[in-house]
């Protein structure tokens, strides 16, 4: 068993990746950091101008803004200011009403919202809001993760300027934070040897996204994928069986979420589709195959923390589909659900890469459920294949022995090999007529 210090570090980080969003994440960091400014501020602005990181600007560019009906950053970027409380974090627009939003929509028809391409920065995943009102103006930044600011400053503020730290912010944090070294072999043991009451906080992860799956219900919300695979036609092609109904639950959650519901979702490591896509397929497989809660909570738990394992090394934003990192997660979990150890554990793992690699990003939008339903699918078949003792070889491609490597290998793709093919989507996707 994991010494005590290390599992409370690994509790630790779960607790801080595995948290509460409303709406895309990117659009709400972008209404976080601007709900900073304004309070720094200290009265309503003027003028916003927003500065963001390729990366940002692709994943909020297509998603519905909660509570709204309406897509895109200029709304975001508006209630931030006007309603939004950076407290509440990634639920920065919790208190939103119908007044706000007349309010909101006349303060962006008013063009007093500008947004921009923050140029000559390496850092993937960073936001610059400045707040202006007469003469007074207050910037802050986040940088590195969606809720880590990492420079403030306004006329009366002696804070770091803006733009300052956005290289090093993730360095800056991770010494802050005494980061765990994960592999697979410690994400294992923490999630099937931790005491029970140690990691049953895990649960609310299944709470928040199957509640998000029964939203979709509703109403109509993006693409309905999940509402078609539950159709009648479907199922004569599906069945009425675990694997359609898993699928339909995790596409549903995407839809409400990339549609705009006004629900929260728990996110990993800074989206709430990879939070979906490690939940609901583990918890509507242990739900359908009569798993003890115990059982359903360790394979959370191993689900959740791989995705956050992979994510160590790929980055919080990236070329590869986030969706890719989490369905891996989730097979792993569906693994141990079926009964399988540590080695068809790796197995699934194997075969994940092997299938879903160079899947790519083109930000946060209402197909996003398609990518999650094509990411789920295989997570099931990797566990069928691996409790049947079926693994892709280290002969095959790009998969190693060693299971971490395989992981690195992955992510180096995915962050490194992939940055021309970020550049061409971004570009595609900002050139259209």
């Amino acid at each position: 068993m994991l010494d005590n210090d290390t599992r409370q570090r690994i509790i630790s980080l779960i607790r801080q990746e595995v948290v509460p969003a409303i709406g895309c994440t990117e659009p709400m960091a972008v209404a976080l950091c601007t709900a900073r400014a304004a309070e720094m501020l200290g009265r309503r602005p003027e003028q916003i101008q927003v500065s963001l990181s390729a990366n940002v600007l692709k994943n909020a560019m297509g998603v519905g803004i909660p509570g709204t009906g309406m897509v895109g950053l200029p709304i975001a970027v508006a209630l931030g200011a006007l309603v939004g409380k950076s407290a509440y974090q990634l639920e920065v627009l919790k208190d939103l009403t119908p007044a706000a939003l007349k309010e909101g929509k006349r303060f962006v028809g008013e063009k007093r919202v500008r947004i921009c391409l923050k140029g000559n920065i390496s850092e993937k995943l960073y936001i610059e809001a400045t707040c202006t009102s007469g003469q007074d103006s207050a910037t802050a930044v986040i940088a590195g993760s969606h809720t880590r600011f990492v420079g403030a400053a306004g006329d009366n503020d002696a804070g770091c300027a803006p733009g300052r730290a956005a290289d090093g912010a993730v360095a800056q944090a991770e010494a802050c934070g005494h980061p765990v070294s994960l592999n697979l072999r410690t994400v294992y043991d923490f999630a099937t040897e931790s005491p029970l009451d140690e990691i049953r906080f895990i649960l609310e992860s299944r709470r928040y996204n199957m509640r998000a799956a029964q939203e979709a219900i509703k109403g109509n919300y993006g693409h309905n994928l999940g509402k078609t695979i539950d159709r009648p036609l479907a199922k004569g092609i599906f069945g009425n069986s675990i694997f359609s109904h898993i699928i339909a639950k995790t596409a549903a959650a995407c839809d409400a979420r990339m549609g705009g519901a006004m629900i929260p979702v728990m996110s990993n490591s800074g989206s709430g589709n990879q939070g979906i896509c490690a939940t609901n397929p583990v918890a509507v497989y242990a739900q359908e195959n009569e798993n003890t809660e115990e059982e359903l909570i360790r394979a959370l738990a191993l689900s959740h923390l791989t995705a956050i394992y992979i994510k160590q090394s790929l980055g919080k934003l990236s070329a590869l589909c986030g969706c890719v990192v989490a369905s891996i997660g989730s097979s792993c979990g569906i693994t141990y659900l079926m009964g399988g150890d540590y080695e068809r554990v790796c197995r699934s793992v194997k075969n994940m890469i092997a299938n879903l690699t160079g899947m790519i990003c083109d930000g946060a939008k209402p197909s996003c459920s398609l990518k999650i339903a094509s990411g789920v699918s295989t997570a099931i078949l990797s566990s069928l294949l691996s409790m049947e003792g079926k693994c892709v070889t280290s002969a095959e491609g790009i998969i190693d022995d060693d299971v971490d490597r395989c992981i690195r290998n992955l992510t180096s793709i995915g962050a490194d090999a992939m940055q021309a093919t970020d550049s061409m989507v971004l570009d595609i996707m900002t050139c259209k007529a």
